[in-house]
């Protein structure tokens, strides 16, 4: 038994280390082809930079409009996120915590939700937006990184809505009973008790949609049609063709640094929130 056990530690650390390296492989060779010379590509890809070119993380910046890419990115990832929980904490607090009438029906609603993909929908949207303009005789609904925003935090919500309702329900009603024994009402009691202890779920659902609406494509490439509202992923397909053209393959790697480096510093700053127990202190009684 004790061969066997030790036998099975042994595959699964395999298996976990086999894992890591396909992660990390791929991660640390594109951060090594960024500070690249063309040369170096065209002598062997697969050797170790002899230096470090910093001059294709200012060309993919400024010459290939990776700036103005990152800052649409970063401002429509915000307001999507901003939307998102202003509307998603309260709604999955009522649904879990309270009782009322067709409370069962939203539920329902909510998980159905959950299997629209957001790709399937690209067109229907683009087309009522574009109908929407020509109805308004505006431009205000393409073009919008408050309506990309509004869009990615609205396709989020029966995920983000139901993730959060199923952990707010675990939660000991004690709390509560408590809170409001101290004259606290219903928001100061969401603020201030539930959505703290809800923290690791709160992170959780930050992370996976930040994930999601950074590195969306399809819809920002069909309703940001214009050169300066398109966000990274858009930007990136441009900047990968362009390297194609001109063989600039170092500023093509810088590209995909950019876009990555958010992602990973975002997991490393909240991994420990990711990693603890989803109740932390809770009364289980």
């Amino acid at each position: 038994m004790k061969n066997q056990t030790k036998l099975f530690r042994v595959f699964v650390y395999v298996i976990i280390a086999l894992f890591i390296l396909s992660i990390l492989i791929p991660i640390i060779w594109v951060f090594m082809s960024s500070i690249k010379t063309n040369a170096e590509f065209y002598e062997n890809p697969w050797n170790l930079p002899l230096g470090f070119h910093y001059q294709n993380f200012i060309d993919a910046w400024e010459t290939a409009n990776m700036g103005n890419y990152f800052m649409n990115s970063v401002i429509v990832t915000s307001l999507a996120l901003a939307l998102l929980l202003v509307i998603s904490l309260p709604a999955a607090y009522i649904i879990s915590r309270m009782e009322f009438k067709g409370r069962q029906i939203v539920r329902t609603f909510l998980r159905l939700g959950l299997f629209i993909n957001l790709s399937y929908i690209v067109i229907p949207i683009f087309l009522m937006l574009l109908d929407w303009n020509a109805s308004l005789q505006t431009t205000f609904f393409l073009n919008n990184r408050f309506i990309l925003a509004l869009i990615y935090a609205s396709t989020a919500l029966p995920f983000t809505v139901y993730l959060l309702s199923n952990f707010f329900s675990s939660i000991s009603k004690s709390y509560e009973e408590a809170a409001y024994i101290d004259g606290a009402g219903y928001t100061r009691t969401m603020i201030d008790i539930i959505i703290p202890m809800a923290k690791p779920a709160v992170i959780t659902v930050i992370l996976f949609n930040f994930l999601s609406f950074w590195n969306e494509y399809i819809l920002a490439l069909t309703i940001m049609p214009s050169d300066e509202m398109k966000t990274l992923p858009v930007g990136l397909i441009n900047l990968q063709q362009a390297a194609r053209g001109a063989a600039n393959y170092g500023r093509l790697y810088a590209g995909l640094v950019i876009v990555m480096l958010p992602t990973l510093i975002l997991y490393i700053l909240v991994q420990k929130q990711l990693t603890e127990g989803m109740m932390v202190g809770g009364d289980k009684g």
